[in-house]
């Protein structure tokens, strides 16, 4: 797979679901742009584009929570990445496995009748 099979949106990056290898547990979403995303095949770990520090920031490289590619798969448009990984302790800048720990109750989601 190269960059160019991918379509970046107006600001150059692409969503990247990362996902656990193993059990396919959803552990984050960020992006990437074209140079984070070369970075990532060429060193295995992945690495994203901050876009509130405006910069590349490989996952782990302060905390040792790595995440090892061991796949990586787009979607029907090229729009958007799922990168399997094998996580090495929490994704999460909380310290929880996962970012998506919380969740919305049910009576707040609209239900449509019949």
């Amino acid at each position: 797979m190269a960059a160019a099979e991918l379509a970046f949106d107006r600001y150059e990056l692409i969503p990247a679901i990362v996902q656990d290898w193993e059990n396919g547990e959803v552990l984050m979403l960020a992006y990437m742009n074209r140079e984070s995303f070369q970075r990532t095949l060429e060193t295995g770990l992945t690495c994203f584009w901050s876009r509130s520090r405006k910069q590349l920031w490989q996952k782990g490289e302060t905390s040792g929570h790595i995440q090892e590619v061991k796949e990586i798969l787009y979607d029907c448009d090229g729009d958007t990445i799922l990168v399997k990984v094998k996580q090495t302790g929490p994704a999460c800048h909380t310290g929880e496995r996962s970012c998506f720990y919380r969740s919305v109750p049910l009576e707040r989601v609209g239900r449509r009748e019949g």
